[in-house]
């Protein structure tokens, strides 16, 4: 770290030919290696080749990412009848826990061992009025690579004041191999029959609206890109909260996506227990940053799928809350599940 603090990589490796690399800077996905139809090995995940570009401005490369993942609409939210502001660094919004969130600290990382599965444990206290949020918040995140090619993601997170939290893991996946080429033909399913509509400044409008008849709707296999020019967004791409199909029945892990890409044979599938999944298609990614293997990261590089709650849940009183109180423990899974084709 630039105060001379020592971040560590920890390497996970299982016998199925998957490795993936964690940092405990912002606890950041560095490497997700999974095999192709021919059994050969390749990086899945954008990022860099050195720790100096996790420690510049990057678009959460891999991050864990809070207190707070998505927008805050004017950085604004009132609990338990305060008021508070917080940072605005997203235009007039709040995104991902502010200018330095959880994308920039130093969290604590511990191996972790069982049958069949290897993983690290990585622990951070954001103290209270971190990032002007109240309350001290105890992380612990998990990333624990299973003999099936999974990645699994375990968090869980407590509170000595009523607080928010919402956390994910921002990963941007090509499934050709990172930096080769773009996303756009890749083909997308999601389990989800609803969406949240947002303004021009991506704050729901409070809407759960289907995706039936929409350039939303992937609830039958889809090419990403295939749908561009009926979007009004600009750069033109998604950046969108979908709602999760979840029966009351449906307490755990349920399907959230699949993506195929056809070139390599890879498939991920996404499983979560939480509400919603954001798809992002690296709109903002212009070709500045310069990525593995010196490739340039231009538009639509790489596509995210956000597992977490509402964009604006504090000010949206129908949507899933992300109040956090005392006594109560914050717990969400996320599974990346890779076959090939």
């Amino acid at each position: 770290m630039p105060d001379g603090r020592p971040v560590e990589l920890f390497t996970l490796i299982n016998a199925g030919g998957a490795v993936a690399k964690v940092l405990t800077l912002g606890g950041i996905l560095t490497e997700l290696q999974v095999p192709d139809r021919d059994g050969n090995p390749g990086d899945v995940v954008l990022g860099f080749d050195g720790l100096d570009g996790y420690l510049g401005d990057h678009p959460h490369f891999g991050a864990t990412t809070g207190r707070v993942a998505n927008r805050i609409a004017n950085g604004r939210f009132t609990l338990d009848g305060k008021e508070y502001q917080l940072a605005c660094n997203n235009g007039p919004h709040h995104l991902h826990g502010g200018p330095q969130g959880f994308v920039k600290q130093l969290w604590q990382g511990a191996p972790v061992e069982t049958a069949g599965e290897v993983g690290v444990r990585l622990s951070y206290r954001s103290v209270d009025g971190e990032e002007d949020y109240p309350g001290n918040l105890d992380v612990d995140v998990t990333y624990v690579l299973t003999a099936s090619n999974e990645l699994r993601i375990d968090y869980t997170a407590v509170t000595d004041a009523p607080t928010l939290c919402n956390l994910t893991n921002h990963s941007y996946f090509n499934l050709a191999g990172a930096g080769n080429g773009d996303i756009l033909r890749h083909v997308l399913t999601l389990n989800a029959d609803r969406y949240t509509p947002s303004d021009a400044t991506l704050i729901p409008t409070g809407e759960q609206a289907p995706v039936r008849g929409t350039p939303m709707d992937f609830t039958q296999p889809s090419v990403i890109g295939s749908r561009f020019d009926q979007l009004t967004s600009d750069p033109r791409g998604y950046d969108h909260n979908f709602v999760i199909n979840r029966t009351e029945a449906d307490q755990g892990l349920v399907l959230a996506a699949r993506v195929r890409e056809s070139s390599s044979g890879r498939v991920m599938e996404v499983w979560t227990t939480e509400p919603g999944v954001q798809l992002y298609t690296g709109n903002f990614l212009d070709g500045s940053l310069t990525g593995k293997g010196g490739a340039k990261y231009v538009r639509h590089s790489g596509f995210c799928l956000e597992t977490q709650h509402y964009p604006d849940s504090p000010n949206q009183p129908t949507f899933p809350s992300v109040v956090l109180r005392p006594g109560e423990t914050y717990r969400q899974t996320t599974v990346h599940r890779f076959s090939v084709e």
